[in-house]
């Protein structure tokens, strides 16, 4: 089984890349298998990129594909 693992020094929030990760916040999003470590410049950053709303597409799906019903074939 492959494995990925990903380090991003750019913080996604304000746009500055993290030259020295010491000591600096990160998060990491992913599994065990196939993981993202990303970097941020301040505690701030991290809280704003946490505080972004996550969409679940599959959940409703009928409704995602304008189809009221459960049946997902028509």
């Amino acid at each position: 089984m492959n494995s990925s693992h990903i380090i991003s020094t750019t913080d996604p929030i304000n746009g500055f890349d993290i030259t020295d990760r010491k000591n600096r916040p990160y998060v990491v999003e992913g599994d065990d298998t196939n993981d993202l470590t990303i970097y941020f410049e301040t505690e701030a950053s991290l809280q704003s990129y946490l505080d972004i709303p996550v969409e679940h597409p599959e959940q409703g799906i009928s409704k995602t594909l304008s189809n009221p019903t459960d049946n997902y074939s028509n």
